[in-house]
């Protein structure tokens, strides 16, 4: 019963934020169209904010509070890639129907709380305006559950649903090129290092490099599990962080300049660790000699990655998307140009 309860509340509080979220939109528009109150105006009013509330539910933020207001009020598993249609169809049915029926309720509160006034004489108009008043909020209830039950629909529906797969199925395709991509570059580099060295009669520079070809190797495998893990399995694997860079640039000509991490958040940090391994599998492919690769941490994060190459594409791979995309992600930026001969990456993440 108290659990019934609870969420009959949660569903009363879900429409009286509706109505608060829209209250200033509609205090701007009744001003001008309330100059003279009458029936007909009111009604102008009550129609304009059909259109108002469209508008609001279409900005971000507003699109955001309702995701939290369904999770935390209406008990709704909302997905993280969410149809936006749909999302901002339920936010619109919320600003409208919660202002509504508060205005409603609000409407009838001066016969329930005489404010400044002598009592109401007459019981049967008083227990007349408590049972509006009842009905008033047991519609804001039942809007709420039906508003819950329309989520649970829409947000699951099929076009939901494919959104959210499709976005899944980008971030492991994302993840693989990424991290299976930069093993088999490694492992393309050390072979083709050993193979000198044996030319050479180098015995200990061929072992050495056929070492750091074999743990490359094991390592993609690990990666491959992991993601074949996620696949079958639908677990969260966790990504790398930028204390992995050693085991990253290990065997490899790369001149690393790393500061103090202890302030970068952990998401930062991954996101960067990742837009790191794509920009030094792109320098073992496309360019040739020693890459430079600095981290510096201040107000942004700041990773740069500097090689010479051997000819660029005019085209934007999978690669660059990727990068750019991981940055947007964590709210910065990657930008990419060559100069003179070198090929330069640099993103500016904030922290």
């Amino acid at each position: 019963m108290r659990r019934h309860v609870a969420r009959a509340v949660r569903a009363g509080i879900y429409q009286l934020l509706g109505a608060a979220l829209l209250t200033p939109v509609a205090v701007a528009l009744g001003l001008p169209i309330l100059a003279e109150v009458t029936p007909g105006r009111v009604l102008v009013l009550w129609a304009a904010c059909l259109p108002a509330s469209v508008l609001l539910a279409m900005t971000p933020v507003m699109r955001r509070l309702e995701m939290a207001a369904l999770s935390e009020l209406l008990d709704v598993d909302v997905p993280k890639r969410a149809d936006r249609i749909y999302l901002v169809a339920l936010a619109s049915l919320h600003l409208y129907g919660g202002a509504t029926l508060s205005a409603g309720l609000l409407a009838l509160s001066p016969g329930l709380i005489p404010l400044g006034g002598p009592p109401r004489e007459g019981p049967g108009e008083s227990a007349e305006v408590l049972l509006l008043a009842a009905t008033v909020l047991a519609a804001m209830v039942s809007a709420g559950f039906g508003q819950r039950w329309a989520a649970r629909r829409l947000l699951h529906s099929e076009p939901s649903r494919v959104i959210d797969e499709l976005g899944r199925r980008q971030t492991l395709a994302l993840e693989l090129h990424d991290s299976v991509g930069h093993a088999l570059s490694v492992v393309l580099v050390q072979a083709m290092a050993a193979q000198a060295a044996l030319q050479r009669t180098e015995p200990t520079l061929a072992a050495q490099s056929l070492g750091h070809l074999t743990a490359t190797a094991r390592h993609a495998q690990q990666d491959l599990d992991v993601l074949l893990s996620v696949l079958d399995d639908g677990i969260t694997a966790e990504a790398p962080t930028l204390e992995a860079l050693d085991a990253l640039t290990r065997g490899l000509d790369v001149h690393a300049s790393v500061t103090d991490l202890g302030k970068v958040p952990v998401a930062t940090s991954r996101a960067a660790f990742a837009i790191a391994r794509e920009a030094l599998t792109n320098a073992l492919r496309h360019g040739h000699g020693p890459v430079t690769l600095d981290v510096a941490v201040g107000a942004d994060l700041v990773l740069t990655v500097a090689n010479t190459t051997i000819g660029t594409s005019d085209e934007e791979g999978r690669g660059l998307t990727g990068m750019r995309m991981r940055a947007r992600l964590a709210g910065g930026t990657c930008t990419w140009e060559e100069a003179d001969g070198t090929w330069r990456v640099q993103a500016r993440l904030p922290l």
